[in-house]
This record gives structure tokens, sequence and C-alpha cells, in this order.
């Protein structure tokens, strides 16, 4: 229901249950909560207060709910906002709103256009957040895993700002460590005229024709030179770019790119040791250097600098998440696959150290994670494995065209839309899932134009309210002074009731880290439309009853928009 009239119909319930308390001299109640019955035909909202406070106030529930109605209709506004309500089992209160309460969201959603849905200005606190996501080692192209990452990040991020908070989204290079060392030596074989399955190709290589494509073009550039080291500066920052371009693709941007090599070069991670070793946090044992993570709830202590003196993963990641905290970033968001959950624990404890040594007030649950399960990729009615320009997986590319259905034979504008597409579906699809819960990615269901199709079927919504709409060929201004009181069938009815849920689903999904509602409440709110469009006709004769209709269609393209546009994903005026 619509955000304002369920806030009024709680302060005239807290209204009614504070004179009731003072009148039977009790205590102050708890604020009543309002929620959406299962069955529509039970009204609009229900409220359980009456059996909440039944047995501390010892009076029979449905007398409780019946004396707290009985004050409710001696509201001023009580009759504007409810048409009807009744008591029902034990001692539920049924509401039905009234017409014009239900209505009233569509001059609101044509009176705040792209901002409906968001926190009003007043009513949002100044705060920011950094989302950290996809973080790829730039070590090979981005696979399947980091699209997941991209769609959930940018859509939290996107959730997150609707509600005031100014986001940072932030992408982490892993560029130091050993990965990034097999990675120059995998050049420098191919460099050298090897290639995988060769005896003398290094074990731990990357067997990728992209690797083959790096050597080709160090080999033409005028800084190639038979060095390692420049060859791994070279393959980085190549790899990089062509990351970079697949985001771009992806309609992904961030606002910092942060280099794990600058925690060595300046210092941090040197100095996060020094600290944990300052406060007596760490021990030496078998020749290395261990954090006590026990002391926060780890299951074991954990190695942070070996015998050979290098430092483990979570060491840099420790210096990392300092630094996220003293740049101000007191609220962070890490998205990675669910392999990083052994991390977690680690990362904390080692923050918790740094923070006992310099003061700070770190929480123990700092960073937050979402962390999401893996994704397996369908094609042709198989599991796709591996794409032959990455060697062993599939890549976010590959992915986008395989969904956008492009080939070579396309003109650039042909490919352009294909590609938008294919970027459309593999958004929507990867974000239509709880992030822990494994995902089977369709390409054929990808390419489908029906209502199997779930993006198709939202945006077909979209795109079939935009040829009613000019169909009709009206001024579009001409529709805010319609008579909403026409709308009166179950089928608007219906799709009124969803588009108030807009709201509140949006902060709820925000609170929650869960995009996927979002998904979920687009494609009912396109089967809402399309259920309403089958049962009243829009373009009748008479014209007040059509300009009324039109209206709610009006409203509801708006929040078909607004809701894609947070996920990421476009409205297309026509399909």
């Amino acid at each position: 229901m619509l955000s304002t009239n369920k806030n009024r119909l709680i302060e005239m319930l807290s209204s009614a249950l504070g004179s009731l308390a003072e009148e039977l001299g009790l205590d102050k109640p708890p604020a009543p909560r309002l929620e959406r019955p299962k069955a529509v035909d039970h009204g609009d909202v229900a409220c359980n207060i009456a059996l909440q406070l039944s047995k501390a106030w010892k009076l029979n529930p449905r007398e409780l709910a019946q004396s707290l109605v009985d004050r409710l209709q001696k509201e001023s506004d009580y009759e504007k906002l409810i048409a009807s309500c009744e008591i029902a089992g034990p001692g539920f209160i049924n509401f039905r709103l009234s017409n014009a309460a239900k209505t009233a969201v569509v001059n609101e959603i044509l009176a705040e256009g792209v901002h409906f849905g968001e926190l009003p200005k007043e009513q949002t606190p100044m705060t920011s957040a950094m989302i950290e996501f996809v973080s790829a080692n730039p070590t090979g192209p981005l696979h399947v895993g980091h699209g997941r990452q991209a769609a959930l990040g940018d859509a939290l991020a996107n959730l997150l700002a609707t509600q005031g908070v100014k986001v940072h989204r932030e992408f982490y290079y892993n560029d130091a460590g050993v990965q990034i060392a097999n990675l120059a030596l995998s050049v420098q074989a191919r460099l050298n005229g090897l290639k995988p399955g060769d005896t003398t190709w290094p074990e731990q290589a990357y067997n990728g024709e992209y690797i083959a494509e790096i050597a080709a073009a160090f080999k033409a550039s005028p800084k190639y030179q038979d060095d390692l080291e420049a060859i791994r500066q070279f393959a980085v920052a190549y790899l990089r770019n062509e990351q970079d371009i697949d985001l771009k693709t992806f309609g992904v941007q961030f606002d910092c790119y942060y280099l794990e090599s600058s925690l060595y070069t300046d210092g941090s991670v040197a100095q996060i040791v020094s600290d944990l070793q300052g406060i007596g946090k760490t021990y030496e044992s078998e020749g290395a250097l261990w954090l006590k993570t026990t002391d926060d709830g780890d299951d074991k202590d954990r190695v942070m600098r070996k015998s050979d003196g290098s430092f483990t993963y979570f060491v840099p990641d420790v210096a990392y998440h300092t630094s996220k905290w003293n740049r101000g970033f007191h609220k962070v968001i890490n998205v990675q696959g669910s392999d990083h959950h052994g991390t977690i624990a680690r990362v904390r404890s080692g923050l918790q150290g740094v923070a006992q040594k310099r003061g700070w007030d770190i929480p123990k649950t700092y960073p937050e994670y979402v962390l999401h399960k893996m994704v397996t990729v369908m094609r042709h009615g198989e599991e796709v494995k591996i794409s032959k320009r990455a060697g062993s997986y599939v890549t976010v590319r590959d992915l986008v065209e395989w969904s956008g259905g492009i080939t070579p034979e396309m003109t650039p504008e042909e490919g352009e839309l294909a590609l938008q597409r294919g970027r459309d579906a593999v958004r929507f699809f990867l974000i239509s899932r709880k992030a822990d819960t494994e995902f089977v990615f369709d390409v054929d269901l990808a390419l489908q134009q029906n209502d199997e199709n779930p993006v198709f079927y939202v945006q077909y919504a979209h795109a079939r309210i935009n040829s009613i709409l000019q169909q009709w060929g009206g001024q579009i201004s001409d529709l805010a002074s319609a008579d909403l009181s026409l709308l009166q069938s179950k089928a608007s009815d219906h799709l009124l009731r969803r588009l108030a849920e807009y709201p509140e689903l949006l902060t709820e999904a925000a609170a929650e880290l869960a995009p996927h509602t979002l998904a979920f409440y687009l494609r009912d709110l396109a089967g809402d439309f399309h259920t309403f469009y089958n049962a009243d006709r829009v373009l009748v004769d008479d014209q007040n009853l059509k300009a009324a209709r039109l209206a709610l269609l009006l409203a509801t393209r708006q929040v078909l928009q607004n809701g894609l546009k947070v996920l990421g994903v476009s409205a297309p005026a026509k399909m």
C-alpha cells in the first residue's frame, strides 16, 4: 500500500492504542505493524496488534480489536482513508482502503516521475557507503562469476542510492602475488614459441588463447624486450584494459580502481603487521608468523607470513580494509564469490587488532559481505564449461553476445541492438535469484521473445504501454487531471496495489541487500499490467474512463522504467 497511507493508518492506530492504554492504566504500547494479507479477499492491509497485546493486557483479543476499531472510527481522516474494516479470526483487523486512498498513488507517481520510490530528502540520513565488487585478478578475461558480481554490485549501489546513500563503487585489482607471476611466465612461454600441450609448457601457466594475444601485442609493441618484469607490466595493463572494455559493455562503471601492489609500495602491509605484533595479536611458530584469529571466534589461528617470508593473501586484505576505514567509509559491502567465506573471519580479526592498536571503533561485523554462488551456463540444452578464448571458463562477453544473438552478418546498428538485448538479459537474469543460491543461466531462454523470458516479459509490458499511449495520441500532461475514481475494477485494483508497494519494496531490498526482490516485483508488476490490459479495454469511447485508465498505464510505465533503471536494464520504447 502507499507509504503515506500506511504511515497515516499507523499513526491512527497508535493514537487509538495510546488512549486505550491510558484509560486502562497500562504502559505505553508498542508501535503497531501492518502487513498485506496473503489472500486479497481479506482486504488491503491487516494488523495483529490486538493478538500481540491481549495476554499482557488481559483482554480478549477480539474485544480489544473492537475497542481499537471503535476509536479509529472517531479519527478525522478515517473515512477518507478506510472504506471498511472487519475483525477476523482470533483478532486480526483487516482494512480495505477507500478508492481515493488507493488511486492517490497514480498522481503521486506522475508528480514524482523518475524519483518515485526514492526516500524523500527530509527522511534521508546523510550517509555514505562503499561497495566493492568484481575485483578480478588481472590474469584473464572476466568470467560469468564476475558478471554475477557486476550485476549484483551495481544493482545494490543503485538500490542504496534510492535511499539517499552516497555510494562509492570500487574495484580492487589483485595485481601482486603468485598468480601475476604465473601470468608473466605464461606470456613469456608464448613469446618463446611454446603452447599448451608442449612438453616444456610451464605447468602453472594459463592456457587460454588470450595469452597468445597478449604475447603478439607485446611483441609488436615498442616496449617489447625479453624481460620478465616488462612482460608482467605489459600483460597486467593489457588485461586491465580488456576488463575495462567488458565492464563498459556490461554497463558498469567504478569510482576508483585500487591496486593491491600499492599496499606494499606505500608500506601499508608492513605497518599492519607491525600494528598486530605491537598488541601481541601474533606469534612465531614453525618459522611462520601467525595471527590469533581464534581470539575473535575463528576455528584456528592463521598464518600471516610464511616461512619463505611471503605474506598470505588475507594480510593485504586487512591493509586494504584499513584503508577503506581510514578514507571514511564506515559502511562497506563486499560482493564476492562464496569461495571467499573462509577469509571473512581472518579479515575481521585483523581489523579488530588494528582498531585496538589505533583506537578506532571498527564494528566486529565490518565489512559486510554479499556472497554469491556459482553460475552454470546452458546453451543448446547442454552445459557450457569453457570458452575457446579463456581456455577454462565462460566469459562475460561470451554470455552477453550469446544472449543477444549476435552474429557476424549483423550490421553495426543491428549488432548494437543485439548487444543491448544481451546485456539486459544477462543483468536481469543474474540479479533474479538470491545471491547465495546457485544459478543456471539458460542462453536459449534469454533469446526467447515470449512470456517465458522474464526480462522480455517486463520490457514488453513497458513497450506495450508505450504503444497504447502512441495510439491514443493525446497530451500526456492532460492525464494529470483524470478522474481516478472511475478505476473500480478488480484488475485495476490489483495494479494500483502493486504500484503502491514500490517505495517500501525499494527500502526493504536496500536494507536486506537483496536486489533479487526488485526483479521479482517487476515481473509481478508486468503480470498485473498484462492482466489489466486483457480485462479492461483502455481506449474506450467514454473519454473520462479512457483518461483514468491511460493515467494508470502512464504511472505503470514510470514505475517499470524506474525499477529497470535500478537493475541497470533498459526500458525499450518498442519491441
